[in-house]
């Protein structure tokens, strides 16, 4: 493995653990639903905030802990519905469109209510830019594949919750979808060897569906997105 050579070998970096941290610290406090700037902002922000490999550390880690805290949840949900109804719902992180089909006005999307605190549209959306906006570099710092499965894992949810999950598409939605969407194609083409696309992927991949896109302050259509074909565009390159 290219990363781990690297960091064992001669393209070691110096990394500072305090650093990332406070860091880490900075991003939860300032920024989020809480905050009174647009999200756009904030992503242009934390973004800037998130330079040099301490901070591409930092957005990994972003990535990573969202998907994790989002599987912790919708578990709990499905063990929930469960207890009160008898009925067993399956989650499989690779996947997890089969799930919201059979449950979707059941399950809460959980990206709006994370226990870390960070919003998709804010500090998620902005450790995303990070990851492929550096994507050449990653490889010194952390084993990438893991970290594109969790990009993945987060472009389902967000496309479920469209589709399933009553999540409004407006345009800070389809800037994290696009976000994510040129992310992992950043990091694939970065990879030596890079992993297969996920079912959820090919699946959209298949399909020339076009969504309305909104204003995130009114009901007014500001234009569209075809998410299967960005996909194509993108990860097919």
């Amino acid at each position: 493995m290219r990363w781990l050579r690297r960091l064992l070998g001669g393209g070691r970096v110096q990394l500072d653990l305090g650093r990332q941290q406070a860091l880490l610290r900075d991003v939860q406090q300032r920024y989020g639903a809480h905050a009174r700037i647009r999200f756009p902002e904030q992503v242009e922000a934390v973004a800037e905030l998130l330079d040099g490999d301490d901070g591409l550390v930092v957005a990994a880690g972003i990535v990573s802990q969202v998907a994790d805290e989002a599987h912790a949840d919708l578990q709990a949900q499905a063990q929930e519905i469960h207890r009160r109804t008898g009925r067993r719902l399956l989650v499989h992180r690779r996947n997890y469109r089969p799930l919201w089909k059979e449950a979707g006005p059941a399950l809460r999307w959980p990206l709006f209510a994370l226990p870390s605190g960070f919003h998709p549209y804010a500090q998620v959306a902005a450790a995303v830019a990070v990851v492929g906006s550096r994507a050449s570099r990653l490889d010194r710092v952390t084993d990438p594949s893991p970290l594109v499965t969790r990009v993945f894992e987060v472009l389902d949810l967000t496309t479920a919750g469209w589709e399933y999950g009553r999540v409004r598409v407006d345009t800070d939605a389809a800037a994290l979808a696009d976000r994510l969407i040129s992310s992992a194609a950043q990091v694939l083409a970065a990879m030596d060897d890079p992993p297969r696309l996920p079912p959820p992927v090919r699946e959209l991949m298949r399909r020339n569906n076009t969504l309305d896109v909104h204003d995130p302050t009114s009901p007014r259509a500001v234009g569209r997105i075809n998410l299967g074909a960005r996909m194509r565009e993108q990860l097919l390159a």
